[in-house]
């Protein structure tokens, strides 16, 4: 504070002897101050306190101006840019042009209204002079040290600095209309790119474009009475000829800013820019940046293409178009809310450019530009889609060429075709007649199928697409190309035709798939017109590949409304067809399966269409699959992935059963529950074979649900075998309840567009996988888990397939391995302890009964049931005491 109250009490001396100098000894005075003035500054890191900085900024502005023109009075070009050099550069001790220099920097950046004093002195006209020269006067002398003269960055940084300061503001503008530097320094960016100072085209580039942001009403009518604009362009038509695409983008985009920015106070410029041809040389400019690489002529191309894109709002009069709707249209789109929000399309001249540039060229960069400020233009309003479109038919025409264009463009095309429907909720049926033509040419494969996940996505927007591609033929379309690719896969079963064609059509086939399941998708009309074409036996051709399956089973589930026995013929005999390896096969069908059978109509259907017996061939093929270690095929497959087909085949059977006494009696009647044991039984992980089993003495006997947390959730080892065991005791406990059809256990996995089938990925790591319920050790077992195997404190549970009881109950001798006789004795008697929770009621024993339990126990169970001395004994006496009170059966008696 000290330093600048010093400061201030010189400049006050100075003032009062200043109108009694002579301006040299003036000067002077003032050039021996503004050292200090610079220190002070130093010191105090730039905080000023200086009560007259205003006269200080004028003063030093003055004598700067008074210096530059000096130094230019009558000199050449050259000699004159030399002046300058010498003037402002530092050569060892600064200079006076240098001090003065740096004193109107920082002073610029005080506050505006020092600005002003500095914009009053006359200074911005000088330093437009200055600029002017250092940029079409390139100098060609070198220093001693071999830099330029024009090296002097931080003159440069501080030149343009107080330029940006001044020309930002309006009035800093104005100063300069009184001399013709401006229009001559614009014109020369357009005339002399190619011979000027490489060291100043950014910077003057920066210092124009501050400029045009400050234009007002008298800089507009200074330039366009100048011919500016005109002679510009006609020099960038010259340019346009000779010099590289980005080096005249660079020059153009300063030209455009003026006529852009102007055109808020006044359409002037944008009028004589129109009226000699600008934007016929925006267009030549532009296609001559095809082939540049994605980053070269940036920022200066996308510059231009983005004051282009803004240029399409300014007109003097709104565009007036009535389209004519088409309908159908989706329920919520209304054109009479299509209201304007004043960012709509005015010039189509303008818009002309972006459309001819994306006709005429096949560049990526600059079409998926094109395509990027078209969205852009839709964004700004949502009118400006009809206008555009009811006036130039941009969309409508690219679609014609959109398959030359690149493979990402095409990609960017569709997308927004899409967001047409997506974003605006308008139906385009002439733009999508021609997106069907495309697809039905197919002239390039990937456009085709860029096509068609387009038209995919609109579809599964709104059931109204359902209806429109029916009536326009692409459903019909797709079922007949789906016909004849069903015919080549069947005759070129088992072979692979290499290479990427192969790999795009799949993905079409693919997609052809999946659309033609949007398509029949709550539309019976659709599902009929499908099998009116003969298309069902053609359809289930696809199955056999995973990547066409999820989309063909839900063609065929749509099936189902219309004929349920057709479906389950379908889909019961892919079942019985399928291989032992086909596990994946088998479970999308089985799932599949389990959809269907929600319906309660289909239960008929799937009872006659052999449904039950075609469920337990799959069991009965699985024989030693549990194995530990397994043999044979199954070394290359997983327990998980056997456990999970065991659980969905039940699930199946469960689903098929579930509130429909007909299927139950049927089941029962046709003794399914004891084939259903027997293959059980035969997986691999229950006990086959004829000896003997060991028993001993327990001292302490562990409750299933103990078990259960032993088995999964515990670090303790435990044998797989009896893992596996337990998973299918689980299951049948659910189905017991009648609750196993509701259940999930096991991750859902969709394949991918080209990942390798599901079944050659199973392999011996994954022989420990189980499903996610009781996946990790350590962690507790969910609370549904123990509900699984009751409690005896628990109320009683409902029976709904006593059948699965007596499964139970034939597994139960089975649940034996040797070498672990306590174990697995153990296991029995936490069975048998959980079968007698299930007879607690009356109710519940006379259901069992009705089943055959009490037989099943003494056929299945003879040595324990009539051994006394065996561990088991006790318990199955009691289990067979419960229901001999609720009734005998006349076989048990015999």
């Amino acid at each position: 504070t000290l330093q600048w109250e010093t400061l201030s009490k010189h400049f006050i001396e100075y003032e009062q002897v200043a109108p009694f100098l002579i301006p040299e000894d003036q000067q002077r005075r003032l050039l021996d101050f503004l050292p200090l003035f610079l220190k002070a500054w130093e010191q105090t890191a730039g905080v000023i306190v200086f009560p007259n900085i205003q006269l200080l900024a004028s003063e030093v502005s003055k004598l700067l101006t008074k210096e530059i023109k000096r130094n230019l009075n009558g000199k050449p070009a050259e000699e004159a840019r030399l002046a300058l050099e010498h003037l402002l550069q530092q050569k060892g001790e600064a200079g006076d042009g240098h001090l003065l220099l740096k004193s109107v920097y920082l002073l610029s950046q005080t506050d505006l209204r020092t600005m002003w004093n500095i914009i009053g002195s006359g200074l911005p006209a000088a330093l437009m002079q200055c600029l002017y020269l250092f940029f079409t006067v390139p100098l060609k002398k070198t220093s001693d040290d071999g830099e330029t003269s024009e090296d002097d960055t931080q003159t440069q940084d501080m030149l343009v600095k107080i330029m940006l300061n001044m020309y930002k503001e309006e009035q800093g503008v104005e100063e300069l209309l009184a001399a013709d530097k401006l229009q001559s320094l614009i014109i020369a960016t357009a005339s002399l790119w190619d011979q000027c100072s490489h060291s100043w085209k950014v910077p003057t580039g920066r210092v124009l474009r501050t400029i045009s942001k400050a234009q007002t009403k008298n800089s507009i009518v200074y330039l366009q009475a100048v011919d500016c604009i005109k002679i510009a362009v006609q020099n960038l038509f010259k340019l346009a000829d000779n010099l590289p695409a980005c080096d005249v983008c660079e020059a153009a985009s300063i030209v455009l800013c003026f006529v852009k920015d102007a055109y808020p106070v006044s359409s002037a410029l944008l009028t004589e820019f129109e009226s000699n041809d600008g934007y016929q040389l925006l267009l030549k400019i532009l296609l001559r940046c095809e082939g540049l690489q994605q980053n070269e002529g940036d920022p200066y191309l996308d510059e231009i293409l983005d004051m282009l894109t803004c240029l399409t709002t300014c007109g003097k009069t709104e565009l007036k178009v009535s389209g004519n709707i088409v309908h159908p249209q989706l329920p919520h789109f209304d054109f009479e809310q299509t209201r304007s929000s004043g960012m709509t399309v005015k010039n189509l001249q303008a818009f002309q450019v972006l459309q001819s540039i994306f006709q005429r060229s096949n560049d990526q960069h600059l079409c998926g530009r094109i395509l990027a400020a078209i969205s852009t233009i839709w964004a700004w309003d949502r009118v400006n889609f009809f206008l555009l479109e009811w006036t130039l038919q941009p969309i409508n025409q690219f679609t014609d060429i959109i398959h030359f264009k690149p493979h990402p463009v095409q990609v960017q095309f569709f997308r927004l075709v899409e967001s047409i429907v997506l974003d605006l909720s308008y139906v385009p049926h002439e733009i999508l007649k021609k997106v069907q033509y495309l697809i039905k040419e197919n002239i390039v494969p990937f456009c085709t199928l860029t096509a068609l996940q387009c038209l995919l996505s609109m579809t599964q927007k709104d059931l109204l697409f359902s209806d429109i591609f029916r009536d326009s033929g692409l459903l019909g379309l797709l079922l007949a190309l789906l016909r004849k690719e069903a015919k080549i896969l069947r005759k070129s079963a088992g072979t692979h035709l290499p290479g990427l064609k192969e790999g795009t059509e799949k993905e079409l086939n693919s997609v052809m798939l999946k659309m033609v399941a949007a398509l029949t998708e709550r539309s019976v009309r659709n599902t009929v017109v499908l099998k009116d074409y003969g298309m069902v036996p053609y359809i289930k051709i696809f199955l056999d590949d995973e990547c066409y399956r999820s989309a063909t089973l839900s063609i065929l589930e749509q099936l189902s409304v219309i004929n349920y026995e057709e479906y389950m013929s379908i889909i019961i005999g892919a079942l019985c067809s399928s291989t032992q390896g086909e596990l994946h096969l088998k479970l999308d069908l089985l799932k599949s399966l389990l959809r269907i059978l929600e319906s309660p109509k289909s239960h008929s259907a799937f009872r006659t269409c052999s449904g039950f017996n075609g469920l337990l061939s799959l069991l009965s093929d699985m024989e030693g699959a549990l194995q530990d270690p397994p043999s044979g095929q199954w070394t290359a497959v997983g327990h998980n992935c056997v456990l999970e087909l065991v659980f969905y085949t039940l699930q199946g059977i469960t689903a098929a059963l579930h509130l429909d006494p007909v299927n139950s009696n049927f089941f029962q009647r046709n003794g399914l529950f004891e084939k259903m044991a027997e293959d059980l039984g035969s997986l691999g992980c229950f006990w086959t074979q004829g000896k003997r089993q060991i028993f001993l003495s327990l001292e302490k006997k562990r409750t299933f649900a103990e078990f259960l947390d032993a088995a999964f959730c515990s670090s303790e080892p435990f044998p797989v075998w009896l893992k596996n065991c337990i998973w299918i005791l689980n299951f049948l406990d659910h189905m017991v309840k009648g609750t196993l059809h509701q259940e999930s256990y096991f991750k859902e996995r969709k394949p991918e567009m080209g990942e390798e089938s599901r079944d050659d990925q199973e392999g011996p790591q994954a022989q420990e996988e189980y499903p996610v319920a009781f996946k990790r050790p350590g962690n507790k077992l969910p609370a549904s888990a123990y509900m699984l195997w009751g409690n005896p404190e628990e109320k009683d549970c409902i029976i709904v397939h006593p059948g699965a009881v007596c499964v139970m109950v034939r597994l139960l001798p089975k649940l034996y391995k040797e070498g672990q006789a306590q174990l697995s004795q153990e296991i029995q008697c936490a069975l048998v302890d959980h079968i007698q929770t299930l007879v607690k009621s009356e109710k519940s024993r006379q259901v069992m009964c009705e089943s055959g339990l009490l037989s099943t126990i003494i056929t299945s169970c003879q040595d324990a049931f009539c051994n006394e001395s065996h561990p088991l004994h006790l318990s199955l006496t009691r289990v067979f005491e419960k229901l001999a009170s609720q009734a005998i059966e006349p076989d048990v008696l015999r």
